[in-house]
């Protein structure tokens, strides 16, 4: 815990610097929401102060939608006074392994607002077709 009275500060630039905790687990462990709808399973993961070409969305081992990114830290100047690091940085990578009726070569992905939207149609299931038998006897 780090106490800082008003117009005082205990400690230098560099022990403040030292003392902020870098807090990487917001970034890390970036929230995705998966919806299934009748056409589509839908990804959508906020990705604030990240551009599209810092993303990448890959197809691994068939049927499994890979998200990741890397947000870097901030350059520390010798002379800056930080008073509050609350904004994280590293990397993410997310894995989800999609059911047999998704169409992983029509995958689509998306940004805006800092919002990827990843869709990955779905194949119609296909009803199973019934034969009646007549019973003799």
């Amino acid at each position: 815990m780090i106490m800082i009275t008003l117009g005082y500060y205990p400690f230098s630039n560099s022990a403040l610097s030292a003392s902020l905790p870098r807090d990487n687990s917001a970034f890390v462990s970036t929230r995705v929401d998966w919806k299934e709808t009748s056409e589509a399973h839908v990804f959508k993961a906020d990705l604030p102060g990240l551009k599209k070409e810092e993303v990448k969305v890959e197809i691994e081992d068939d049927r499994v939608i890979r998200i990741s990114s890397e947000r870097n830290v901030e350059k520390e100047d010798k002379n800056d006074q930080w008073h509050r690091v609350e904004r994280s940085s590293g990397k993410f990578v997310r894995k989800f392994r999609l059911p047999e009726n998704a169409k992983m070569d029509q995958v689509k992905a998306s940004m805006e607002n800092g919002v990827l939207t990843v869709t990955v149609p779905k194949e119609e299931i296909k009803k199973p077709e019934v034969k009646s038998i007549e019973i003799s006897g």
